[in-house]
């Protein structure tokens, strides 16, 4: 299933597939939402994600790990 992240959603939460929150949407470009991650996420949950440390505060989400956007949240595949 594809998925149209835009600019619009800057600022939702990103979401496990097991409902616990991963972090949020700080940024969005040419449809890539880059996630500001919680403080509390796993090293487990990371590796899932691919990623790995970064000089930024903030990771890419990559398409295929998305399940679904709606009007509060994105939420990821349950498999991540």
């Amino acid at each position: 299933m594809a998925t149209n992240i835009t600019e619009d959603d800057e600022g939702k939460k990103v979401v496990a597939g097991d409902g616990d929150t991963v972090g949020i949407v700080a940024d969005v470009e040419h449809g890539t939402a880059y996630v500001e991650p919680d403080p509390g996420l796993t090293e487990k949950l990371k590796s899932k994600l691919g990623w790995g440390e970064r000089d930024e505060d903030t990771y890419p989400l990559q398409e295929e790990a998305v399940e679904a956007v709606t009007d509060d949240e994105i939420r990821l595949r349950r498999d991540v």
